[in-house]
């Protein structure tokens, strides 16, 4: 073919003539097993408008090639012959660094580009014609050679295949890298690895697929799987792990039995204080060669846990913790035991890809939690007791101190937002113990009366002690259960507990763990976008969110562990005790002060509370809170992008689809729903941003389609154009820009009165006759401007 011809090409005839012919006829990779094409490696970031939603780009590569099935190798972006040979290498480059692959090529038919991420010094990047693509053999060798996988027992572990999901379930890209990095870690004799990956990403399907591969491979033959929560167990058991079949059996009733290979066990099962409870001695310290812990944030951490002991008994396996928030205290270091991580996916990078909801915050603030309250001398509580005479703040409300009216407020404040937004969707309200989730219980109900009355369901607390709560656990999980819709809880919701619809998250309870922060947040950013979940508020009365500028909240973990001294000192923690003492288990609380006392807790049913200040607070696009006013966040954003109003309207006035402008100002991190909620929802995007970024005075939808009608604009065109244009011009006064632009308008009322999509364009001449009546519109409507 001719070089002008090569010119005229697409990208996918480029791909499809050239690309793809040089690495399967020339360079022998198969086409059905080692190559894959237009693979998405992100979903695109959720972008929250209003009540509804989108998505941002996703981020696909043109081709991977596999090892195999399951290891990828080297990513190819191609390009238009109109572009260099080189054009696509830095995106190339971005998508291997994603799927942390050592090879990027980028290609426009005429050649290829190779950049060799691994190579230190000499040539990272060479130019290689269409016949002289590395053939797979070449490729898995210099991979090998680079990840430094020698012996031929290490590749046959590395390569073995993952568990073929009839459902078609592959890993996403950073779990193939979780599941890789681990087994080349334990190919290469690595026995203590950790894995950091936020709650929602998916750490027990990728710790499934490294045990079948492993398992499959023969390189490990008896693998045991801890958690310290009952429904983590079962839900492992019946979800992800189901294909272990009966090879697989759950530990109970203190019964080992050693005739299984895969065995899940709750740590509370299998020890206890008592040497009898101590059931993981029945089998010998060499039993199994995998121990797989869950959430090993928790008890494993601590050295002298009795949790702890388990690991060290059986000192001779393989041990893999996985946890969303890694401990590091003076005193408690998951690093110290299981090494640096091999793989950490963070929470910010789950939600910039898509994979997890974004949210946003509302910070309640109420004037006693700011001044804090003193009793007058002699004053009695509700049940006759005399308060201790101090001054008594936010530490101290619902553990030492009970306001009435505080509980009243906050349930209120509760229920004003779910009556604004919805009443079913599901919250979450975490108390400082389970007394305060008791009467935030009641408050609630008095609160919601009606829906209780139609099911005593609707709101329920669920706690540790509480059985009937408990009871309920697996339908407030299920998203197709309706009910319960709103449960009060206080330790016991807080990790593991996979609700997937859970749109509502309320604190009313002072945090001061990170670990504890972490996983309360989690149970808010899975998405089921079947049943509308795509992002979640968190209602905070107790300014807990502060923890979200903490440095520690989403970055890399960070080893500060000190040896204990000779007097073991129990750090805070969320399975143990709390910082004052306070026994906490499964969401039972005892209060103590001391040695055999207990904590006294005086109620206080008449002192005022009121409202000081109630502020929104957004996730930003760095991934932070936004925590200066809306409005200044966004003549900031905007100004990068536009430098003066001229710039703006220039751009606004030249671009075909206005909408265009709108959704990259929003990939940007431009709030322009939340601005309309501060600023007006009669204005439409164009005027909140020249009123926000440029301090100009705007005018309302109605107020510009009305000055168009003043026009006689439309006297030009025929009866039918003329009555649609007039439609259309309506629909922009009730409803904005975006529904004018997108000819699917066509198909509903009132358009459908004028004949089909194809008939109404008819009226106009023809399609772009059309679309250049549409923006001549635009240009009437913003002609004032």
């Amino acid at each position: 073919m001719s070089e002008i011809n090569k010119k005229l090409l697409s990208e996918r005839d480029i791909c499809t003539k050239f690309i793809t012919p040089a690495i399967v006829d020339v360079a022998g990779w198969d086409r059905n097993t080692q190559i894959r094409e237009e693979v998405s490696l992100t979903k695109g970031r959720i972008l929250v408008r209003g009540k509804l939603h989108t998505r941002g780009e996703k981020k696909r590569a043109d081709y991977v090639l596999y090892h195999k099935t399951n290891i990828p190798l080297a990513v190819i972006e191609a390009k238009d012959n109109n572009h260099t040979v080189r054009a696509g290498i830095q995106q190339a480059l971005a998508y291997a660094e994603l799927l942390d692959v050592p090879f990027a090529y980028s290609s426009n038919g005429d050649g290829f580009v190779e950049h060799d991420r691994s190579v230190i010094s000499g040539t990272k990047e060479r130019e290689l014609s269409l016949n002289e693509f590395p053939t797979p053999q070449e490729l898995w060798r210099r991979y090998c050679e680079r990840k430094g996988i020698e012996e031929n027992k290490e590749k046959q572990i590395y390569s073995q295949d993952y568990y073929p999901s009839p459902e078609n379930k592959t890993p996403r890209y950073y779990q193939l890298t979780a599941i890789n990095r681990t087994i080349e870690a334990i190919a290469k004799g690595q026995n203590r690895i950790l894995l950091v990956m936020a709650t929602g990403t998916g750490k027990t399907f990728t710790a499934f697929q490294i045990i079948w591969r492993l398992w499959k491979a023969g390189a490990k033959k008896r693998i045991l799987f801890l958690a310290d929560r009952n429904i983590l167990v079962d839900q492992t058991r019946t979800n992800d792990f189901k294909p272990f079949g009966s090879a697989m059996t759950k530990i109970k009733n203190r019964n080992a039995d050693t005739a299984y290979e895969i065995y899940l066990a709750l740590y509370q099962a299998i020890t206890g204080t008592e040497e009898a409870q101590k059931v993981y001695k029945k089998f010998s310290k060499d039993f199994f060669d995998l121990i797989v812990v869950d959430e090993c944030h928790r008890g494993s951490a601590e050295e002298d846990s009795a949790w702890r002991e388990i690991l060290e008994y059986f000192s001779g396996a393989t041990q893999i913790g996985m946890t969303a928030t890694p401990k590091e205290t003076k005193y408690v270091s998951n690093i110290h035991y299981f090494g640096e991580p091999v793989f950490t996916y963070s929470l910010k990078e789950g939600i910039e890809d898509g994979f997890l909801a974004p949210y946003k915050v509302v910070r309640v603030d109420i004037d006693k939690d700011l001044t804090g309250w003193r009793p007058e001398a002699g004053k009695k509580d509700r049940y006759g007791k005399e308060i201790a005479d101090r001054v008594y703040n936010q530490r101290d409300f619902d553990r030492e101190l009970v306001l009435e009216k505080r509980t009243e407020l906050v349930a209120k404040k509760l229920t004003e937002f779910l009556k604004a937004t919805n009443r079913f969707d599901k919250t979450i309200v975490f108390c400082e113990d389970i007394e305060h989730a008791e009467r935030m219980r009641s408050a609630l109900i008095n609160e919601n009366g009606d829906l209780f009355a139609e099911n005593s369901k609707y709101i329920m607390q669920i706690t540790g002690d509480n059985a009937e709560g408990k009871a309920e656990l697996d339908n407030f999980i299920l998203p197709e259960s309706k009910y319960p819709v709103i449960v009060t809880t206080s330790k016991l919701l807080s990790t593991g507990v996979d609700v997937q619809t859970c749109r509502l998250i309320v604190l009313d309870k002072r945090i001061e763990s990170m670990t504890e922060f972490k996983q309360i947040i989690g149970r808010g950013t899975r998405i089921n976008e079947a049943y509308g979940k795509a992002y979640f508020t968190i209602i905070d009365f107790r300014k807990a969110t502060e923890l979200f500028a903490d440095k520690e909240f989403d970055g890399e973990p960070v080893q500060i562990y000190e040896p204990r001294e000779d007097e073991p000192v129990v750090p805070p923690d969320e399975s143990g005790t709390d910082e004052d003492g306070t026994i906490v288990d499964e969401g039972v609380q005892i209060g103590r002060t001391g040695k055999g006392q207990r904590r006294t807790k005086y109620y206080v049913g008449d002192v005022e509370v009121k409202l000081v200040s109630e502020r929104v607070q957004y996730y930003g696009k760095d991934g932070k809170l936004i925590t200066e006013t809306l409005n200044d966040y966004t003549r900031k954003a905007v100004q990068k992008n536009f430098a003066s109003l001229n710039d703006f309207l220039n751009r606004w006035a030249s671009a075909d689809k206005k909408q265009a402008i709108i959704e990259e100002l929003e990939k940007e991190g431009v709030l322009l729903d939340a601005l309309a909620d501060e600023v007006g929802k009669d204005f439409d995007e164009f005027d909140l941003i020249c009123h926000v970024a440029f301090g100009q005075k705007p005018l309302t939808r109605r107020e510009r389609a009305e000055n168009v009608k003043k026009r006689n604009y439309f006297a030009k065109y025929e009866e039918k154009a003329r009555a649609v244009l007039e439609a259309l011009l309506d629909k922009y006064a009730d409803e904005g820009l975006d529904n004018i632009e997108d000819p699917k308008i066509l198909k509903v009322q009132p358009f459908d009165r004028y004949g089909t999509p194809l008939e109404i364009i008819q009226a106009f001449g023809g399609r772009d006759k059309y679309f250049e009546a549409v923006r001549e519109l635009e240009e009437k409507i913003y002609s004032v401007a």
